[in-house]
């Protein structure tokens, strides 16, 4: 019964990750989710009491399925160069397989600022901590050039984040089909961390 239950609501969260998506929280409807699961409204009441408890529980998923990586990888013992390879690698890797994460956090981010204020003030956020001393140790021992140690953190977040995030755009500008897009993508694994290493190392 209980693995009748997961399944269930796996499917739930599946079926509103897709609506969210598309239509945001005040566009959705539980109808709308309900039919894409397969279920009854009623069924979907019974496992989420409103719209907003659900797209409650969707978005706090969608967030803890990456955050827990990226803390990984940036409080490892790896050097600061094998983080940044990781991260490219391992963020790229995850967002290929939850295209919907980026585009639906910055959107209910700007779309939902209350429930985002809210959520993101009790949130287990990665810690950049170690990283960022990191980078001032390479500065200081003549490793890297004398960079900005935040400035470079946006850096890695925003090359990997935005292909995903303007991927229609980007597609047509490059003029590629899916298929080719998605290997560009594959591809700027090594892309960015190779650009990021070279800009900063002596």
């Amino acid at each position: 019964m209980k693995k009748l239950e997961s399944n269930t609501e796996e499917l739930i969260f599946a079926s509103a990750i897709k609506i969210f998506h598309k239509k945001g929280l005040a566009g959705a409807r539980m109808q709308e989710i309900a039919d894409e699961a397969g279920i009854n409204k009623a069924m979907l009441h019974y496992y989420f009491r409103s719209k907003q408890l659900l797209f409650e529980a969707v978005f706090k998923k969608a967030f803890m399925q990456l955050a827990p990586q990226i803390h990984q990888v940036l409080n490892s013992e790896d050097s600061l160069f094998e983080k940044i390879i990781n991260f490219t690698d391992k963020y790229i890797s995850f967002v290929m397989e939850n295209r919907f994460l980026p585009t639906f956090i910055i959107q209910e981010l700007n779309n939902n600022p209350d429930f985002a204020n809210q959520f993101f003030s009790q949130a287990e956020f990665p810690k950049s901590t170690r990283f960022l001393i990191q980078i001032e140790e390479g500065i200081q021992n003549g490793t890297i050039k004398n960079v900005n140690p935040k400035q470079l953190l946006i850096d890695m977040f925003s090359l990997a984040i935005f292909p995903f995030i303007g991927a229609p755009l980007l597609q047509k500008i490059t003029n590629v089909n899916e298929s080719a897009y998605n290997n560009l993508l594959i591809e700027r694994k090594k892309h960015i961390a190779s650009m990021l290493i070279n800009s900063i190392k002596k």
